[in-house]
């Protein structure tokens, strides 16, 4: 036996490690442990409480704006009935009166439930009264103002991962009128948004667009027409589709604005 041996054996046996241990736990009134490995929270004893917090269980959740829209409304409420029960809805109203958000929220809810494909958006590229002129950068670029009210309205429906990967994947389409020319919209929820600024014969052909499986919803204010009063076409073609009855024209009223209460006023003032 080597020397570092001999003294090694000699301690252990002056100083027994486990006696220590028994003598310390009696004294102490709790045992003493030791774990292999080191030291985990499942480790951990019962009895004793803990400040951590538990572990989320599944994926990250992703934020989510869907709401349970309800009508405010009489009006409302007949729109978003008509809806359901149609395949062709038009909705005239004043501003304020909630026909953009309506007709997006039953396109999301469709588009949810598997009930169409696609959600397609169309809005005429029309300035308000104002020519701002060239507007640089690609197709894009160039119709992102006259689109954004369509985005504001989808963001408030939708995460904004949900829209982007949306908008990537197809599933949601916006596009100018110009461009829906030649097209069938087959298994899809279309919104035409903003048909007071579409001549008679935009509004034929976008109507004709329809195909099997879709729903379409028109809306907008005859009486906020950007075009000159012979040009619009809305309301003419409201008219005749009254008289159809697989048609559904809805006529929102000013107490069916549900902005701030002065936007009814105006209405009735100005």
């Amino acid at each position: 036996m080597g020397k570092r041996s001999a003294v090694r054996k000699i301690r252990n046996a002056e100083f027994n490690t486990d006696a220590y241990f028994d003598d310390e736990a009696r004294a102490n009134g709790h045992g003493l442990y030791a774990i292999d490995g080191g030291w985990t929270p499942d480790d951990e004893p019962k009895g004793r409480v803990s400040n951590r917090k538990p572990k989320p269980e599944g994926p990250p959740r992703d934020q989510r704006y869907t709401k349970n829209v309800k009508p405010r409304s009489e009006g409302q409420a007949q729109l978003m009935k008509a809806i359901d029960e149609h395949n062709l809805v038009c909705a005239l109203g004043p501003a304020g009166t909630g026909k953009t958000y309506l007709a997006i929220t039953k396109a999301v809810e469709a588009l949810q439930k598997g009930e169409v494909g696609r959600i397609v958006l169309a809005r005429p590229a029309v300035e308000a009264g104002e020519q701002i002129g060239f507007l640089p950068g690609a197709m894009e670029d160039k119709l992102a103002p006259f689109l954004r009210p369509l985005y504001d309205a989808l963001s408030d429906r939708l995460s904004p991962k949900q829209l982007k990967e949306m908008l990537a994947e197809g599933l949601i389409e916006i596009a100018p009128i110009g461009f829906m020319r030649g097209r069938t919209l087959n298994n899809a929820f279309v919104v035409i948004d903003e048909a007071q600024n579409c001549t008679y014969g935009q509004i034929k052909m976008l109507l004709t667009r329809l195909g099997w499986h879709s729903t379409m919803v028109v809306t907008g204010d005859p009486a906020q027409s950007d075009l000159l009063p012979e040009l619009s076409g809305l309301g003419t073609a409201a008219d005749k589709l009254e008289t159809m009855a697989d048609v559904a024209v809805v006529r929102l009223q000013a107490e069916d604005v549900v902005r701030h209460p002065l936007v009814a006023q105006m209405l009735d003032t100005l």
